[in-house]
Formats: structure tokens, C-alpha cells, sequence
């Protein structure tokens, strides 16, 4: 058992994923991380991005976030994230329809603060397309 930590993926609605794995991969605020069992405790902000799962069997799990937190302790790694869609659910269709109404806002900003969320809602649905190709090139 020392040999994998804990994983637990959590959104605002339910929990995305848990259970045992060898390496967890996401999108840190200063960079990619990696963890490993027996990682030291954090904790920090996470970009959106992918969160990938190595799992105890070998197999990958892949899970979009559109951002969050991460605690790390030395058995256990939680990520907590308003929105995380696991990587089989994540949808072309949605995922455009999103990116093409965030583009739209962004033409219709009408103040700093409409283009900033604009651009943060457009910044993620690339994020999520991005982790959506990558998982699929995995398959």
C-alpha cells in the first residue's frame, strides 16, 4: 500500500473520482505538479487544466478542472474545483458551444470587469478542449 496515495477529485456538485494511485499530474499556479506517495504537505491553487491519475493498475484516469485547490499530505491528495467533468464525459458539443458563447461575450464586453470573466470563461473551455484531445489521443 505505500507504494500509491490516496486521490480524491471533488466539484461543487459531487465526487469526480476516488481512489488509489501512483502519480497524480494538474495544472499547479506556478506549473505543472507531480506527486508521489509520501509527497510533503501543500497546499495551493490549481489552473484549469487536467488532473491525471496513474493509477494503482497502470491505467490512466483523466479529470478536467476548471481550477481550484489542491492540499497534499503524505497518503492522501485532494482537489477540490467549482467545476471537474471526468475526461470520458467531457463533450465536443458542449465544450464548443461554451468556447464559441465565451467568445461572444468577449466581443459584447462592455467593461474591464465583463472582459476579464470573459476571458477567464474562454481560458477555461480552451483548457477544457485541450484536455479533452489529449484524452482522446490517449484512447
Amino acid at each position: 500500500m505505500a507504494n500509491t496515495i490516496h486521490v480524491d477529485v471533488v466539484s461543487a456538485e459531487e465526487s469526480i473520482f476516488s481512489g488509489e494511485a501512483r502519480f497524480v499530474a494538474l495544472p499547479g499556479e506556478a506549473g505543472e505538479l507531480g506527486i508521489l506517495p509520501k509527497h510533503t504537505p501543500l497546499i495551493t491553487r490549481i489552473k484549469p487544466g487536467s488532473v491525471r491519475i496513474e493509477l494503482a493498475d497502470g491505467n490512466e484516469e483523466f479529470v478536467f478542472v476548471a481550477g481550484g485547490l489542491l492540499e497534499v499530505q503524505p497518503d492522501r491528495v485532494t482537489v477540490l474545483s467549482d467545476t471537474a467533468i471526468r475526461g470520458k464525459d467531457l463533450d465536443d458539443e458542449k465544450a464548443n458551444a461554451a468556447r464559441l458563447a465565451a467568445e461572444e461575450a468577449l466581443k459584447n464586453a462592455k467593461s474591464d470587469l465583463d472582459l476579464a470573466k470573459a476571458q477567464s470563461e474562454l481560458a477555461v473551455m480552451a483548457a477544457q478542449i485541450a484536455a479533452l484531445r489529449r484524452f482522446r489521443q490517449k484512447r
